[in-house]
């Protein structure tokens, strides 16, 4: 037993991630286990090798795409079902499609492990719902209070400006971002604002289609040919000027990016938030746009669950240990900083 668990609780740190000993069940573990119980389709959380999955009926067509044929569980939000001794639900998390909360309720305790989550309006998920519990399970993924998000239409415009300064200048304007969740999100806010169809990444288009296959609306998209080789006539690349291309931040670097005659790059990410990350990514702009919490978002969803105890995981949790501690809280890191996916 480690210093930040207790005798009873219902959720504890093991080899393989987080385990509930009343149900038998892993959340999002780290190595292959009998029964996992999964938050969201991202791979630091939905990992191959588990003899059952289960998840929300949402995130369903995520966990196929990802994983394959696989046993599956999945559940409609806040609908109940039993695990060993628990009775388990999940509830949005507001952090990609089908983005779930768990929640765990065995010997008179109620415990929420949030998984990923964030509290910024978000078209292609379902929003995130306080869950009243006695323990909170939080990411602290921009645990400091540095990080506090812009509007996203405010940010989101400023993309669309770019793209038309890039035109100005003949140039393709690049921009990289997660492939499950961010590049959808992106296209969605776009439907809002703008028309114009925008060009993907292979890897990117194939988590666009299975949003589509989902019912979520987003601009158009015209997959980037992977079939055309680096060594492109100078015409052909020129079809890319002043247009808008979303790709993984893999591609940064790449010979893949030699199909364009002369690109601006920028990245779409909470770590935006800080300048220096913008160099260290060696990208020409940075747009702060993020999957998950920020600083305020962060304690008013722990303040809302009402618990006593938190406990910090997935980031740097120590500025949000101590102010929780001032505040009264029972707070502890629970398990090593895991910097996730979809940021």
């Amino acid at each position: 037993m480690s210093a930040d668990e207790r005798p009873g609780d219902l959720v504890v740190v093991s080899p393989d991630g987080l385990y509930c000993p009343l149900g038998d069940f892993h959340i999002d573990p780290w190595r292959p286990v009998a029964r996992a119980v999964v938050t969201h389709g991202h791979g630091d959380h939905a990992r191959p090798g588990m003899r059952e999955y289960h998840g929300s009926a949402a995130g369903l067509p995520i966990l196929r795409w990802r994983l394959g044929d696989q046993r599956y569980f999945a559940y409609e939000y806040g609908a109940a079902f039993t695990l060993g001794r628990t009775r388990v639900s999940l509830h949005p998390a507001g952090h990609v499609l089908g983005s779930a909360q768990v929640r765990i309720e065995a010997d008179g305790q109620v415990w929420v492990v949030s998984g990923d989550y964030k509290r910024q309006p978000d078209p292609t998920c379902a929003a995130f719902e306080s869950v009243a519990c006695d323990v909170f399970v939080t990411e602290a993924t921009f645990a400091l209070p540095i990080y506090r998000w812009p509007d996203t239409a405010a940010e989101v415009a400023q993309i669309l400006r770019w793209r038309e300064l890039c035109a100005e200048r003949g140039q393709t304007a690049v921009l990289f971002c997660y492939a499950l969740g961010k590049a959808q999100r992106l296209l969605a806010e776009l439907l809002a604002l703008d028309s114009r169809p925008v060009w993907t990444h292979g890897a990117i288009e194939a988590g666009v289609r299975v949003y589509r296959e989902a019912g979520v609306a987003m601009v158009e998209t015209r997959p980037v040919a992977e079939s055309v080789e680096a060594g492109r006539s100078a015409g052909e690349r020129e079809a890319f000027v002043g247009e808008l291309v979303l790709a993984p931040p893999s591609a940064l670097g790449s010979p893949w990016m030699r199909r364009f005659r002369d690109a601006q790059t920028g990245f779409a990410s909470g770590w935006m938030r800080v300048r220096g990350n913008r160099r260290r990514r060696n990208v020409d702009r940075g747009f702060v746009i993020s999957d998950h919490a920020d600083w305020p978002a962060l304690l008013d969803s722990i303040r809302a669950s009402g618990a006593g105890r938190v406990l910090a995981t997935h980031g740097r949790a120590d500025a949000l240990v101590r102010v929780l501690r001032e505040d009264g809280i029972d707070a502890a890191a629970l398990a090593p900083g895991l910097e996730g996916e979809g940021a």
